[in-house]
């Protein structure tokens, strides 16, 4: 499924900024306000977390990211594998406590 069809289920929840969309990549930026619900989203799409805020990130998640700027310990990863290719999506909390940015990537195997 391309990423702009996943974001098509989010649809209803307001955008502070949509820097990049494309079938293969997207980063906007959400607010934290709605936190909960693009979580529950992000996990009927793509499953549960695979690294959550707070947790430290393994030599795994590492190489999974590096192609889109790494993961940190206080954002969270989602991953799902489908045969042709994987997708990931990440949660990068603002300092402001206000904003994240969702950046999402389908990688190809």
């Amino acid at each position: 499924m391309p990423i702009k069809e996943m974001l098509s289920k989010v649809s209803h929840l307001e955008i502070y900024k949509n820097r990049v969309q494309t079938n293969d990549y997207c980063e906007i930026v959400f607010y934290d306000r709605d936190g909960s619900e693009w979580n529950r989203i992000l996990t009927d799409i793509l499953g549960r977390a695979r690294k959550h805020a707070g947790v430290s990130p393994d030599a795994k998640d590492l190489n999974l990211t590096r192609q889109t700027g790494g993961i940190r310990i206080e954002q969270t990863l989602f991953e799902k594998k489908t045969d042709d290719f994987t997708v990931i999506a990440k949660f990068w909390p603002w300092t402001d406590g206000l904003h994240t940015t969702l950046k999402m990537a389908l990688l190809k195997e």
